[in-house]
């Protein structure tokens, strides 16, 4: 059966043009109304969506919008700007673009020379009129086949960078990602002047509920839980799995307030409805540690997360499914931050 299958992939790809293929955008630029048809009623036998322009200047607006053909059969001589040029504003314009095109220049040219010029101004191919439909066909096929295949390189590179800065179980920003996203707002914040919200949160009793109901049912409070607080906040508020069963939030222009009402939302969000676990159901709480930092204050992530982290502590503390917050202004009168690249201790947990 499997060898069934690559045997007519491979017979598929040597008689036409495979699905993902016959799904491309392909735009014809050519002054000529005989050739434009002629270009277009094969193409779309093939299966190709078709985008046509008239002349240089539509070619070129057509290929700078967000959503251009990825292949483009360029006109040598067309009114405007002709077929070269269109190549070169191509190339220089998606220099620094991860967005490849691919040109294929006609042309009624065929002295040396001429074809040597069209491919220095960054076309990939050439093809002469009148073109024949077979060869049109044999110098699609690389183009794409490169198209496609960035398409591919641009899934698996984001897919990389997805798992490099995500955590696996939650799907929302691991420890270092986060870390680096409150600096980030902390510069950003200090800069513009304006304040910037932290919350540290921690589930409440959480070995008991691996104890209870296993490690997949913890692993199902921790999605839950992201959920929920996903449901709570902003479009521009980012929070991570900072360890364990204790998340990192982080709200951009929150002063004391706004960062209490938050932080009040999202503890109600976990204490109001029940998980259902099996054939039983049980309500999972929270405990918040807030803080703030005031735009005028030059305070730094450490000394804001040993805030919220000693806030975390007093909510549990006080009996947990709560929410406490230490302003930022109470840093001054906290023990001084041990020296660079010493460890310090967050939640009983070490941080390197």
């Amino acid at each position: 059966m499997v060898k069934a299958v690559r045997w007519r992939r491979v017979y598929n790809q040597g008689k036409d043009l495979d699905a993902l293929d016959r799904r491309m955008r392909i735009l014809i630029a050519d002054d000529s109304i005989v050739s434009r048809r002629l270009l277009d009623a094969t193409l779309r036998r093939w299966g190709y969506e078709v985008v046509i322009a008239c002349d240089g200047n539509e070619a070129w607006a057509i290929l700078q919008s967000p959503d251009a053909p990825r292949i483009a059969i360029l006109d040598w001589v067309m009114p405007g700007i002709t077929g070269p040029e269109v190549c070169r504003r191509v190339r220089a314009n998606t220099k620094d673009k991860d967005i490849y095109t691919y040109l294929l220049l006609l042309t009624s040219k065929s002295q040396r020379e001429d074809l040597i010029e069209g491919m220095e101004s960054g076309a990939d191919d050439y093809l002469t009129k009148p073109f024949d439909q077979h060869e049109l066909q044999v110098r699609l096929r690389p183009g794409t086949r490169i198209v496609n295949l960035q398409e591919e390189l641009i899934s698996a590179r984001e897919e990389l960078r997805d798992q490099a800065t995500k955590d696996f179980l939650t799907r929302i920003w691991n420890r270092s990602s986060i870390l680096d996203i409150l600096d980030h707002e902390l510069d950003r914040g200090h800069r513009e002047k304006q304040p910037l919200g932290i919350i540290l949160a921690d589930l409440d009793h959480f070995k008991s509920v691996n104890d209870s109901y296993g490690h997949f049912g913890g692993d199902a409070v921790l999605r839950e839980f992201v959920r929920r607080m996903s449901g709570s906040m902003r479009p521009y508020d980012a929070m991570g799995r900072y360890g364990g069963e204790e998340f990192l939030i982080v709200l951009p222009g929150c002063d004391e307030a706004a960062t209490r009402k938050q932080a009040e939302r999202m503890r109600a969000a976990m204490a109001d409805e029940s998980m259902a676990f099996n054939e039983e159901s049980r309500i999972i709480t929270c405990s918040f540690g807030a803080t703030s930092a005031v735009s005028h204050m030059d305070v730094s992530a450490e000394s804001l997360i040993r805030l919220a982290d000693d806030a975390l502590y007093g909510a549990k503390r006080q009996g947990r499914n709560r929410v406490v917050f230490i302003p930022s202004s109470e840093i001054a009168h906290r023990p001084p931050v041990k020296e660079p690249g010493a460890p310090i201790t967050i939640s009983g947990k070490l941080v390197h």
